[in-house]
């Protein structure tokens, strides 16, 4: 620990070095503690040197700029809407040379008097804001300002100014300003934490941490800035690492049931198999059969490319539990999901999925279905299966989570599309067990290495690569309707030119069509109305049909049964068929307002066309603007069949989202400086010195600092994506 010893620690209430302004960084900020303020770093810096080259600045760039007040006057005007006066104050600022314009709005008099008062002419400050045109003349409207004494001159009021103004996230009632003067006082009083051990900072040539917070905040060159991040972001990835670390080292001491087979299910399975496994899933399954044998549990991460067998390793999985006198869960997402798995695992399975019934194989087991929406009758006998253990293995949705779904013994959760299931429900699954159960989590959005060491850190990571024999190539274009209206109708003629061939074809819809519009933006195509303008337009000579998330489960598995079976030539649906819905004859997919999906979730989409060794066509169709940033993700789309390479533009373009928390979307990534897209680096060799860490030293008694980070961490949120037992 550096720095002075005076008891203001991270953990106190931000009213220790706050005062008075402690209400309004808690209510404005949400910053509740000491340690929110010192971690509540500048989003930007401004170059003094700079701040004034208006001549380079563009409308709707942000602008700070250093100048004196020339002119000041306080008027009133008659707000429309709530019929009462309210107060503009025109100030003209002198800045470089040139004169900037700005208008402050106020709708209490005693507050426009008072900025008036401070804002009188001769008064030198700083204004930042968003520059804007006013009548052709460059505007601040309600600028943050930060005044200087009224007897200063000019060069003294600028000789004050920091060489690097740190520009902070504030709000209407905060100012940077503000926060900047608090953190100031912070810097002197607070015992800033030193979660790193001294070997691991000298190894990686890292600075003092008191340095590094006093840098980060009021940096005299980029220099400093640069090297007080490299500090603090190491110190990010070292604190959630360990927490990884921790999670991983207890659950290896975790006791869980070995499943090492026993029966021959397994090697049944196996020897019908009418195709090889490809060698990434032989290697795949031998760690996760492996790990199954082991006395405690497996938590395992098996991500693949769209299409590249994950649901045959699973099942592999499976059926090794089931030898064992076992039983496997495999929780799916959406009632369409579960019922293609059920429909898909007793479809390979044949006779061994018919135990108990006539022409059932010799020790077979069953393939229960339970999901939320079915008839009393069927519920009840799928319950009935599942406690008993007459079913080996058991799919459903969430409707496996609820209290009175019981099994006989529980040995294997797998979760499929895991990020669409939270830790409470996934800890509901695991505590049908009597001993905690193996895991394998599957995704088929690609993670990229810096994320999986991060989100899934205490899951072991296996990855598929290879397609297995058969996939065709996939070609995707984008359907500029705005810019050629007629490929449109070229699309359609596509699908009809497919169906003749002997093929099918999904267009995709963004809603369903009984829904109220969730904005104010253009309508978007719908199931329904799509499903009768091609029915009885230019699709009217072949089958069209339509499939969404609000038809009843029957009539749900009545259309996928009839698609898979060649019946329907052409589905229109939403997005229930992005995940895990395998038909090999469909070659066509349309997707309608494209621009209003996701890079992975295209990517998902896309996989569901070829297949069956037929060349795949997937047409993405938008009116967006040419110019548009979404024109751009749908031109990467197009671009690549790299999952991998999606998955990285789609987390940049979300600019991340909360990777460790609900947030999977928006500004920030539950971090506060480390990119986990970027940061690759720190990321791994903090991993390997908080493994390392851990091994010799659990309890983190060496450290109290680390220890209360951890905790901290640990106790938020962002532990709801850290932990996944």
């Amino acid at each position: 620990m550096s720095g002075p010893h005076i008891g203001i620690g991270f953990d106190d209430k931000i009213a220790s070095v706050a005062g008075k302004l402690a209400g309004k960084l808690e209510k404005a900020l949400e910053l509740r503690t000491v340690g929110d303020l010192m971690t509540h770093y500048p989003r930007r810096y401004i170059d003094k040197a700079t701040v004034a080259e208006l001549d380079e600045l563009r409308e709707g760039d942000f602008l700070t700029c250093f100048g004196k007040v020339v002119h000041s006057q306080l008027k009133t005007w008659q707000d429309k809407r709530t019929r009462r006066t309210a107060y503009r104050l025109e100030v003209v600022v002198e800045t470089d040379g040139t004169h900037l314009a700005m208008t402050f709005f106020d709708k209490q008099q005693h507050t426009a008097e008072w900025r008036a008062g401070v804002l009188g002419v001769g008064r030198h400050g700083m204004f930042s804001g968003k520059l804007g045109r006013f009548r052709d003349d460059w505007q601040l409207t309600n600028p943050q300002t930060r005044l200087y004494g009224e007897e200063m001159s000019a060069a003294d009021a600028f000789a004050a100014v920091p060489n690097l103004i740190p520009l902070y996230p504030a709000s209407g009632t905060i100012q940077t300003w503000d926060i900047e003067d608090t953190i100031r006082v912070a810097l002197d009083l607070v015992d800033i934490p030193d979660v790193l051990p001294g070997d691991v900072r000298e190894k990686h040539d890292l600075m003092d941490v008191r340095t590094a917070f006093r840098w980060i905040h009021r940096p005299d060159a980029w220099a400093q800035k640069v090297k007080a991040e490299q500090r603090l972001k190491f110190d990010e990835a070292f604190v959630a690492q360990t927490v990884l670390a921790r999670r991983r080292k207890a659950l290896a001491a975790t006791p869980a049931s070995p499943r090492t087979g026993g029966g021959d299910i397994l090697a049944r399975f196996d020897e019908r198999l009418p195709f090889e496994l490809t060698k990434g899933q032989d290697k795949v399954s031998d760690e996760i059969l492996g790990e199954l044998a082991r006395p405690h549990p497996m938590h395992r991460l098996l991500q693949g490319e769209v299409g590249s067998g994950k649901t045959v390793v699973a099942l592999r999985a499976m059926l090794q539990v089931v030898d064992s006198g076992g039983q496997a869960a495999l929780l799916a997402p959406t009632e369409v999901l579960a019922q293609q798995h059920h429909r898909s695992i007793t479809n390979m399975l044949g006779d061994l999925a018919q135990g108990g019934q006539l022409g059932g194989a010799e020790g077979a087991t069953q393939v229960a279905l339970l999901t939320g929406s079915m008839n009393t009758a069927a519920r009840k006998r799928a319950l009935l299966d599942a406690a008993s253990g007459e079913a080996g293995i058991v799919i459903g949705t969430h409707a496996l989570l609820e209290e009175h779904v019981q099994f006989f013994d529980l040995g294997l959760v797998v979760v499929d599309e895991q990020h669409r299931f939270g830790v409470e429900q996934r800890a509901a699954l695991n505590s049908k067990a009597g001993k905690p159960p193996h895991v394998l989590v599957m995704t088929a959005t690609p993670i990229p290495r810096t994320v999986a060491m991060t989100v899934f850190g205490d899951l072991d990571t296996s990855t598929l690569t290879e397609l297995p024999a058969g996939r065709a190539d996939v070609q995707t274009n984008v359907v500029p309707v705005r810019a050629q209206p007629a490929w449109l109708e070229r699309a359609w003629t596509r699908i009809r030119e497919e169906v003749a061939d002997g093929r099918q074809a999904y267009v995709v819809c963004a809603r369903i069509g009984d829904e109220p519009p969730k904005d104010e933006g253009p309508v978007l195509r719908a199931v329904l109305e799509v499903t009768e303008e091609l029915a009885t337009g230019p699709l009217k000579d072949v089958r069209v049909e339509m499939l969404h998330g609000r038809m009843t489960p029957d009539d749900k598995d009545r259309v996928m049964r009839a698609f898979a079976a060649g019946d329907i030539d052409v589905l229109v649906s939403t997005t229930v068929i992005e995940v895990g819905v395998d038909v090999p004859n469909a070659s066509v997919m349309v997707v309608l307002d494209a621009e209003r999906f996701g890079v992975s979730q295209l990517h998902q989409l896309r996989g569901r066309i070829g297949r069956g060794g037929h060349p795949g066509l997937c047409l993405l169709v938008t009116e967006t603007d040419p110019e548009s940033p979404s024109m751009e993700r749908l031109a990467a789309v197009a671009g690549t069949r790299d999952g991998f390479e999606l998955s990285r533009i789609d987390l940049e373009q979300r600019r991340e989202g909360n990777v460790l928390g609900h947030q999977q979307s928006g500004r920030t990534s539950g971090f506060k400086l480390l990119s986990v897209l970027v940061d690759e680096e720190a990321i791994v060799a903090a991993r390997e010195e908080a493994t390392t860490l851990v091994e010799t030293d659990p309890e983190l008694s060496g450290s109290a600092d680390l220890r209360s980070a951890v905790r901290r961490l640990e106790e938020s949120e962002q532990a709801e994506y850290l932990e996944k037992t």
